[in-house]
């Protein structure tokens, strides 16, 4: 099956109104922790979105009751994949109440009864309201803010609901700092992991899956580019209980069906998918981490076994694991891992290349993750390199014994004093290369660009001892001809160094003359 042609990349600009809408909500978190205010709101919104949807799907069935349609029977809800609301949980009662000081304690009893209604949803929700330590005059004042969003019903809704829930995703791991970063992966990175992998058709996975950024992405690329989104099934397995549970919200908003698992569970300790080989793998795993369960009999460990310093080795292996015969795993780790020789690390590298397991390596600049001004690097992995067809996929030129290195760190542009984002036209830059390297049917013809990306061999690699950092193989950039001829060119610098020299000697003087006045 030939994959769909590719469209035109888009980053995805706000609706207009998710920022005006933020700064009202983070004026009312008052002395709330960023991370516990979190699931205040982003529940909130959750409930709006469910009864919004709710609302417009009654009002369509009450219409039909005269071809026998009950607007009173949950399978009329359920059956167009909106969840059944049971009264005490619809936006307009909870409204209705928001100045009353019991509002905490109705809005825990909505996320109760939602739950109850809606199996898939059990434990996910968040039921904290009530709480005394949650001011209740601010959440009645949240409420009415959040009732000004009109979702509407549909794919339109759910686009709406995504932008804004995701906004508040990125602005909640900007005020967490490096804690914000555990649940959240950088919209301009996730599309470049997905970009790069093109996850049309097959096992998606992704071991530490955070707020399920990773999936929300694949499913956007696969519809912008014509595919079927009932073309992919979604694995994953997040260790923090309430990161898993955002997770599972993430998702049920947009209507996306994934197996995380019954709940949440630490990868290494208790695998929850341990007979899955994945065609795609996309992850950010935590860097560098050192609490980790290590097991050295582990059978994930085909490489050497990780230190217990540093578990950057130990996630690279469990997704080797888990990659099927042509599977492709695309993932985030810390720049150490491309150099280390610490603990191991080198030996467990150099086992992975030999087995010519890796297909590219791409360094990007810091400041891309909230609360980290680490640059950070992405490794593609490839099972088969043959060229052999894969899933969703037309056959892709041999490759073996080869890897690509994409030295991006001067790309990106800040969006804030202390956060860096990639444009649309860079993130095509290097999906363009990476895919045109490959030889892939729709792409142009590969070239090396000396400064930004180069094709190696397995026999330079090993030159380099294993190192896989990229500005060890793309070389200097080429320096712009600006035309002027050089004796020309020396004789103006100089002169304008001259110019330098007498003004400073001029400031000098001037300087001189005014201490000598003082007294």
């Amino acid at each position: 099956m030939g994959r769909p042609r590719k469209q035109q990349k888009t980053n995805g600009a706000t609706l207009g109104f998710e920022a005006t809408l933020w700064a009202a909500a983070d004026k009312l978190r008052g002395h709330m922790d960023a991370a516990e205010y979190k699931h205040v709101v982003l529940g909130l919104i959750f409930l709006k979105y469910v009864s919004d949807a709710f609302e417009s799907r009654h009002a369509q069935v009450e219409a039909e009751q005269d071809q026998g349609a009950d607007p009173e029977d949950p399978d009329e809800y359920l059956a167009k994949g909106v969840f059944w609301v049971p009264t005490e949980a619809r936006w307009p009662f909870l409204q209705e109440k928001a100045k009353q000081p019991e509002i905490g304690t109705l809005v825990d009893a909505a996320m109760d009864a939602i739950e109850r209604e809606n199996r898939s949803l059990t434990g996910v929700l968040p039921k904290e309201y009530a709480r005394p330590a949650l001011d209740k005059q601010r959440l009645g004042e949240l409420i009415d803010l959040i009732g000004n969003i009109g979702f509407g019903a549909g794919d339109d809704a759910k686009d709406v609901l995504g932008r804004v829930y995701e906004y508040f995703l990125g602005q909640f791991a900007s005020k967490e700092g490096k804690r914000g970063g555990e649940f959240y992966t950088p919209r301009s990175v996730v599309k470049l992991l997905v970009e790069m992998i093109e996850p049309y058709q097959g096992r998606v996975y992704d071991p530490c899956c955070g707020s399920s950024g990773m999936f929300v992405q694949s499913e956007e690329f696969i519809a912008a580019h014509g595919g079927r989104l009932d073309d992919i099934s979604i694995f994953g397995q997040e260790s923090n209980p309430t990161t898993w549970k955002l997770a599972k919200m993430n998702l049920a908003i947009r209507g996306i069906e994934a197996n995380l698992g019954p709940q949440h569970a630490d990868t290494f300790r208790r695998d929850l998918h341990p007979d899955l080989k994945a065609d795609f793998i996309l992850a950010n795993p935590p860097f560098n981490m050192s609490d980790w369960a290590r097991d050295p009999e582990d059978v994930r460990w085909q490489f050497g076994v990780p230190p217990q310093g540093n578990a950057n080795f130990a996630w690279v292996q469990h997704m080797i694991h888990h990659l099927a015969p042509q599977g492709i795993a695309g993932f985030v780790l810390a720049n150490g891992s491309m150099g280390s020789q610490q603990s191991g690390e080198g030996e467990i590298r150099r086992a992975i290349v030999e087995a010519d397991l890796v297909d590219c390596m791409v360094a990007l600049p810091g400041q891309l993750f909230y609360g980290s001004p680490i640059p950070v690097c992405l490794w593609f992995l490839a099972r088969d390199k043959s060229g052999a067809p894969t899933r969703g996929a037309k056959g892709l030129r041999p490759r073996t014994g080869e890897t690509l290195f994409i030295d991006a760190r001067k790309l990106g542009v800040m969006v804030s004093r202390t956060h860096r984002d990639l444009t649309d036209d860079e993130l095509s830059r290097i999906v363009e290369a990476y895919h045109a390297w490959r030889g892939e049917w729709d792409a142009d013809n590969y070239a090396d660009v000396p400064g930004f990306c180069k094709g190696s061999t397995l026999e330079h690699i090993r030159e380099h001892d294993h190192v896989l950092t990229p500005g060890g193989y793309v070389g200097a950039a080429v320096a712009e001809d600006d035309g002027e001829p050089f004796e020309e060119k020396i004789g103006r610098l100089m002169g304008q160094l001259q110019e330098q020299f007498a003004d400073s000697d001029q400031l000098r003087e001037a300087v001189r003359q005014e201490m000598a006045r003082l007294p």
